[in-house]
């Protein structure tokens, strides 16, 4: 179980929520940038339309994927621990503790939400 909370803390978490949140909070977007790098190279090589046309859409698509990813291996728990994660990532820049707070807050929720048997001791269901 310890290794099932891990990955879903380390992988949506920290990489879905609270990166997101920093990169948010920059103001850039590093999966953009790569992608529009690939669909420019892709585009000159082979140019055609719909080459175009997934480059633009795959972020929505990833965004969708890693969302459902998130709720499969978390459920709504899950969710919302990322959720926190990602306001933690955006408020790096105004306060450093406040973002600290909710980003321990998210990675409990986070555990809490892929242990089943503590939740279940926790809530009396």
């Amino acid at each position: 179980m310890v290794k099932k909370s891990h990955t879903y803390i380390w992988q949506f978490v920290i990489g879905l929520g609270f990166l997101s949140g920093i990169w948010t909070a920059i103001g850039i977007n590093p999966q953009e940038i790569i992608l529009n790098v690939l669909g420019t190279v892709t585009e000159s090589v082979y140019s055609d339309p719909a080459i175009r046309l997934l480059f633009i859409v795959l972020p929505t698509i990833l965004l969708i994927v890693s969302i459902i990813g998130a709720y499969k291996k978390g459920k709504v728990l899950g969710l919302i621990s990322v959720i926190v994660a990602y306001f933690a990532g955006l408020f790096i820049l105004i306060s450093t503790t406040t973002s600290l707070v909710f980003l321990c807050i998210a990675i409990i929720i986070g555990y809490l939400a892929t242990n089943r048997k503590l939740t279940r001791k926790l809530t009396g269901t």
